[in-house]
């Protein structure tokens, strides 16, 4: 197998259109059974899900299906499942494509879409208000069509989400939004099927508050893989573009799928046993057109939102990974700025790792190395003075030298990279050292074993390279010594004793005047 299979068979990288993806030939992954479920179920849905995990496609599924689009779902599953196929109106509201930067931006998405939708109808705008508009239209096409109404949203929190430094704002957004979606319970009669979608629950506080019927699926068992991949979907579909990245890669397709795993797979969106886990499928259609792995989701979208109120929360960086927090909290929907955890689980950037039913505690992480590399190397220009492009740089640069076996170059760089700390960063709390020594070797991950430990009785990082490993342990209250000394006496080294590699500890105090590292020993 060659890359020339990628010639012959389209991905729908970037495909929001379900009409395009079926009458263009794109391949896709059959959702239209779970479709189909929810369309019977009847209930208005809300569905919470990162970016760029096909929410778009989706709603355009949707649509396909409620126009009475039968050819295009010819050879999926719904095809089986449906024995009437009617047309009813849909009204689809895309808030994804602006920049919500001021009031009269919304304003202008919202009069676009219903302009369009009363040339549509026939529907005489006067001097109603944007929610009596709505109102109207979704009357005058249950009233020409003889159907309820079909109303798609999609991306409904982008306008809160993008001025969430200003509050007047966001304010104005919000009055302007909770009015026009309360039509949805208002003309409820009229309705045949609602759907909403976005990347997180916290703007529903003010603009949902009324919808109290609407039905939260994101945490549904039975809808966890209705957005994403599983395993089985990618290796059912996509098998000669596996075999090509395979030959490309010069590895086994068992290889390449174990790759894809740690690379992109890992979400889970239920607390539920028993879940498929979820690959991005952004990331894996880029691997499978490019023939090549990369960080394609993180590169589409950075985070500098959500490191912004990791910086201005004090949040302690290395209590992300493995954090545990409330069930109330991730199904809270009022944002809070002084929490920004569950805003990030919310974006993607944490997934759930596990559930623990008796006292309702989710503990999160990074869902795979696409994510935690990506989330870690953009967030260490936010804690250090190197520069996004040269983050790689650095690491790689720390990673040869123990690699090598030089642990003095390795300190003396370290040394430097501390010194060259800006005024500001020199004025932080010890724990912001204790954050940057753990994004050092956090990052030495990508290129080697390397492990940063916080509990108890364990030290502070470990490396493993081909020929040797070393132990860490870092004092900032206290010196070299008494670190080498806690690892001889906590018996660090012993589980790496009959390893055969060469085994060193290092043992460095931290200078709390220079705010830089201090001595340091090194012993084999």
């Amino acid at each position: 197998m060659n890359a020339s299979v990628n010639m012959l068979r389209k991905l729908p990288i970037g495909i929001q259109s379900f009409e395009k993806l079926r009458s263009e030939g794109f391949l896709y992954v059959d959702k239209t059974a779970l479709v189909f479920r929810l369309v019977q179920a009847g209930a208005p849905c809300f569905l919470s899900r990162p970016r760029r995990f096909g929410k778009s496609l989706l709603l355009s599924t949707f649509e396909a299906y409620f126009k009475g689009q039968k050819e295009l779902f010819k050879g999926l599953a719904i095809e089986q499942l449906e024995q009437n196929w009617f047309e009813y109106p849909v009204l689809h509201l895309d808030l994804n494509a602006e920049k919500y930067d001021s009031k009269e931006r919304l304003e202008k998405m919202l009069e676009f879409h219903l302009t369009r939708w009363e040339t549509q109808y026939g529907v005489d705008k006067g001097t109603m208000t944007f929610s009596g508009r709505f109102a109207t239209i979704i009357q005058q096409a249950y009233e020409q069509n003889g159907r309820r109404v079909v109303v798609l949203v999609d991306e409904y929190d982008k306008p809160m989400l993008q001025p969430f430094d200003n509050p007047e704002l966001q304010d104005d957004y919000r009055k302007t939004l909770t009015a026009f979606y309360t039509v949805l319970k208002s003309t409820d009669a009229y309705l045949q099927f609602v759907f909403i979608t976005g990347v997180t629950k916290f703007a529903q506080m003010g603009i949902f508050s009324t919808l109290n019927q609407l039905n939260d699926i994101s945490f549904d068992l039975e809808y966890n893989a209705l957005c994403g991949m599983t395993c089985p979907e990618i290796e059912a579909t996509f098998a000669p573009e596996l075999q090509a990245l395979a030959a490309q890669t010069e590895a086994t397709y068992d290889n390449v799928v174990e790759q894809l795993t740690r690379q992109y797979d890992g979400y889970r969106f239920t607390p539920s046993k028993g879940f498929a886990p979820i690959y991005n499928p952004f990331s894996v259609l880029s691997a499978l057109d490019k023939l090549r792995f990369g960080d394609y989701w993180f590169a589409s979208g950075t985070p500098t939102f959500l490191v912004e109120i990791l910086k201005k929360t004090d949040f302690d960086l290395r209590e992300l990974d493995g954090i545990e927090v409330s069930s109330v909290s991730l199904s809270d929907d009022r944002a809070n700025i002084g929490n920004p955890v569950p805003m990030i689980y919310q974006s993607g950037y944490l997934t759930i790792k596990s559930y623990d039913p008796k006292f309702r505690v989710y503990t999160l992480g990074f869902p795979n190395e696409e994510v935690k590399y990506g989330f870690l190397n953009f967030a260490t220009p936010f804690y250090t003075p190197v520069s996004s492009t040269d983050t790689s740089f650095y690491i790689g640069k720390f990673v040869r030298e123990l690699c090598n076996g030089d642990v003095e170059a390795f300190l003396t760089r370290l040394s430097c990279f501390f010194a060259d700390f800006p005024y500001e960063l020199n004025s932080k709390t010890e724990r912001h050292y204790q954050v940057v020594f753990y994004l050092v070797f956090k990052l030495m991950g990508q290129f080697t074993q390397a492990e940063v430990r916080t509990a108890i009785g364990r030290a502070d990082a470990v490396v493993k390279t081909a020929n040797y490993i070393y132990v860490f342990e870092f004092k900032l209250e206290g010196t070299a010594e008494d670190a080498l000394r806690q690892i001889d006496e906590k018996a660090y080294m012993l589980p790496y004793s009959v390893d055969g590699r060469k085994l060193i500890k290092v043992g460095v105090s931290f200078d709390a005047e220079k705010r830089n590292l201090g001595k340091w020993i090194i012993k084999e």
